[in-house]
């Protein structure tokens, strides 16, 4: 009898607990990279979930072009836009304005790119929760 009486009582802290709990993006993942060879790069998935209580998971793309060895780009499929990178050696994330957000690279001047910083909000978060570093690229394109 005093296993359930603390079993309930457990139950209803617990419960309390999560209903004043802010309702924060779900921190994303990423998939392994993987080749794409006929474009020459690798990409990864970034999973991610707006909120918790989301019922499906969105992805994003984060590629790296071994011929650009220092950076990791994010693209988004929604948009069809590519919109920022992480740079390998600054350790931070360079977000682009929002006029600056192109389907190709080449369309990006190298100077619309800020100084590296903080890692991006998870995209259509509302609490800012940021996105996590992305995983290390492989090191050089698979041999043919």
């Amino acid at each position: 009898m005093k296993a359930v009486k603390l079993s309930a009582l457990a139950g209803t802290i617990l419960a309390a607990m999560l209903s004043v709990a802010p309702q924060s993006a779900e921190a994303g993942y990423y998939s392994s990279y993987s080749y794409y060879p006929s474009r020459g790069y690798y990409y990864s998935y970034y999973y991610y979930k707006p909120y918790p209580t989301y019922p499906s998971y969105h992805y994003h793309y984060a590629i790296y072009y071994p011929h650009q060895p220092r950076y990791v780009y994010y693209y988004n499929p929604y948009r069809k836009v590519y919109w920022g990178r992480y740079d390998l050696e600054g350790k931070g994330y360079c977000l682009l304005s929002e006029e600056h957000r192109k389907a190709t690279l080449k369309d990006i001047p190298e100077s619309a790119f800020p100084p590296p910083g903080e890692m991006p909000a998870v995209p259509e978060s509302t609490d800012g929760s940021k996105i996590e570093v992305p995983p290390a690229p492989p090191k050089q394109a698979p041999q043919q």
